[in-house]
Parts: structure tokens; sequence; C-alpha cells
């Protein structure tokens, strides 16, 4: 027997915190579609278990301690709502994307986020299979340091992209989501 909604909700959020193959298959659908894709590297769009695991290793390599604690859900057999707080430590570079390209990198600043999300998950055959959010992305930026920029934070940004870490640091996340979404269940996170 499959999972209730408020399991297929708990069970994303958990496979975003641990990158687990065998959980991503037993809760994300085959057709499986992020909408917030598009500010992630490539992997992250690709359809099934694979993209959700992909924005694992994405959000997991930036910020270390990922915590998705719920704090309310909502819905129904087709859709589930679901208010949560996205917590970590920012101990590597987090890397948004545009259009598969680097976009902004910012290097890790060692610093706790704690900021509101509320998600909508599509479901259909006991499966999620839609995914889209509306996030407080401005307090996480100004916990950063980055909105509005602190002098420091906006040094170091500067300077990764004049050296060049940027772009490598973007390559890398990029390669370590592909390698994530090419994860097999049973096979464990960071094992490739």
């Amino acid at each position: 027997m499959g999972m209730d909604t408020t399991g297929l909700a708990h069970g994303l959020f958990r496979i975003l915190e641990t990158g687990d193959p065998a959980l991503a298959a037993e809760v994300v659908g085959e057709d499986f579609h992020n909408r917030e894709a598009a500010a992630a590297p490539p992997a992250c769009s690709i359809p099934g278990p694979a993209g959700v695991l992909a924005s694992s290793a994405w959000m997991r390599s930036a910020f270390s301690e990922l915590r998705f604690p719920v704090l309310g859900i909502a819905g129904n057999d087709e859709q589930v709502w679901v208010r949560l707080r996205m917590q970590g430590r920012h101990t590597s570079p987090f890397v948004r994307f545009r259009d598969g390209a680097l976009d902004q990198a910012i290097p890790p600043t060692g610093r706790e986020i704690d900021f509101e999300q509320i998600h909508v998950l599509d479901l259909r055959d006991g499966r999620v299979v839609g995914h889209e959010a509306v996030r407080d992305d401005i307090t996480m930026l100004g916990q950063l340091g980055v909105f509005p920029p602190a002098p420091a934070t906006a040094l170091r940004m500067v300077a990764w992209k004049v050296t060049g870490r940027a772009a490598r640091a973007a390559a890398d996340i990029a390669a370590r989501a592909a390698e994530a979404a090419a994860r097999q269940p049973g096979e464990p996170a960071g094992s490739r």
C-alpha cells in the first residue's frame, strides 16, 4: 500500500534532506516535473526521481545540516499544500542558474538560514508528479548577506566571478547534480 498525501509530502522533503534514491523511487512519479528547476543546475529539470535527487544534491552541496521542518499540510487526493521552513548552514557555494548557466554564486558565509516556504505538490497514482513553490528568497538572501548587499559578501562575490571561482563552482555543482540524478535505488548518496 502506498503513502497517504501527508506521507508523500514528508517523503519528498526527506529526499531533499538526504538524497535517498530508494525513497525517491517510492515517492516521486516517473513523470514528475519541478516548475522551480529554472534556477537550479540542468539535471534538476530531469523528469521523475532523478530530477529530485539532483535538486537534493544541489541544495545539500551548499547547506549543511539541511532541514525542512513542516509547519502545516493541507490537501486532497490530487494536490497537497505544504508550509515549511528551510534551515541549514551555508558552508559551500550556493550557485543559482538561469537557462542552465551560472547566474549567481554566493561564496560560503557560514551563516545559518531559516525561512518559510509554501510548496504545492501535484499527486497522481500515489506519487508526487508536480512541484511548485512560493519561497521567501529575499529573507534567505538577507540572511546570507546578499540582499541588501553586505560589503564583505559583495566583494567576495565579485572576486569569485573575476577569478573564475564562480564558474568552477557552477561546473562542480552541475556535475554533482548530474551524478545524483544517475544514482539508482539502493545506492547511497555520494557513492559515485
